[in-house]
């Protein structure tokens, strides 16, 4: 199945795996990359630049192929403008194939150089976006692909709350630089569906935790695979920082604390990502938020990274030719 999704970044199957806090580590992503698609570390989870060289060469002694940065430039309770530089110039040193940017362009954060910088090392850039017009700026800055990311993502959508069905057309239509979709993506019905709509390709994170590789306790993994599409919820919207999570007892106490106006002060303890350890290491899904994506009603089982590429691309590339395949 090629696309220029898989020519730009040189890998065998148009999907990837996107940023996630805590669990996007040398392990995973060197499954998914060996799996035939765009592996993912997630910068946040280091502390300095030179943590984070060691993560990249780590995944480089379990994996040839290609993998992407995630750098979430966003607010936060924790990391400083000063640890981001670190990492972006930790990527530049070790000529990461990718960067996978979310938040504020790269261009504004870093400054107008910053890509030319990034080329130069050999990296490609992509920006996660909820509007077209934010992929129309990513397109002058120079960026090499787009990815048009629904409401339905986990993590932080974009507040215009557009679905995936109507932004990856819209993006697709409006700039010449690949979209990659995401946001309710987690199956080959749902990649196939994506290149109809004129992506060059997908992104998921959601259903990659739901993997043997990814290091998070069996607990949550059940309970993504036992938890539906309506039992994820927005957070945050009324301090102008939305998010997606599945619905448990931290997010039911944000949703009343935003209901009586809470303030940003009020709120910042729960929605700290700190609290994500618990959930991650021990399995308990109500010891804070659990950032996760509408797909996990599409979640059915824990696989392998290679059985789950593998069976996307089979059923996508069926049902593009005509065929019934389940």
């Amino acid at each position: 199945m090629k696309t220029r999704m898989t020519e730009l970044f040189g890998i065998k199957h148009p999907i990837m795996c996107g940023g996630m806090m805590w669990l996007c580590k040398p392990d995973l992503c060197a499954a998914i990359s060996n799996a035939g698609a765009l592996g993912n570390i997630t910068a946040a989870n280091y502390n300095t630049g030179e943590e984070l060289r060691t993560a990249i060469k780590e995944t480089r002694e379990k994996t040839d192929r290609p993998f992407s940065v995630n750098l979430s430039l966003l607010p936060s309770f924790r990391i400083t403008k000063e640890m981001y530089l670190e990492w972006f110039n930790a990527c530049l040193a070790e000529k990461v194939a990718a960067f996978e940017i979310s938040g504020t362009p790269v261009d504004k954060f870093f400054g107008p150089d910053a890509i030319k910088r990034g080329h130069d090392a050999g990296a490609k850039f992509i920006h996660k976006l909820g509007s077209v017009r934010h992929a129309v700026h990513a397109e002058h800055a120079g960026y090499d692909a787009v990815i048009a990311a629904g409401v339905e993502e986990g993590g932080h959508p974009l507040m215009d709350d557009v679905t995936t069905m109507v932004l990856t057309p819209r993006m697709a239509e409006t700039v010449k630089i690949p979209v990659i979709t995401t946001g309710g993506i987690a199956d080959g019905r749902t990649l196939a569906a994506a290149l109809v709509l004129g992506a060059e390709g997908v992104m998921m994170a959601s259903r990659f935790m739901a993997t043997t590789e990814c290091r998070m306790n069996h607990k949550v993994k059940d309970e993504l695979v036992n938890h539906q599409e309506f039992d994820t919820y927005l957070y945050g919207k009324t301090i102008g920082f939305q998010g997606r999570a599945m619905k448990n007892q931290v997010l039911t106490q944000i949703q009343d604390m935003e209901a009586k106006h809470a303030t940003l002060n009020e709120l910042a303890p729960f929605l700290s990502g700190l609290r994500q350890t618990a959930i991650w290491d021990e399995g308990d899904i109500e010891a804070g938020l659990v950032p996760v994506g509408q797909s996990i009603g599409l979640i059915h089982d824990v696989v392998t990274c290679k059985e789950l590429v593998e069976r996307m691309v089979k059923q996508a590339e069926a049902l593009l030719s005509g065929s019934r395949l389940k």
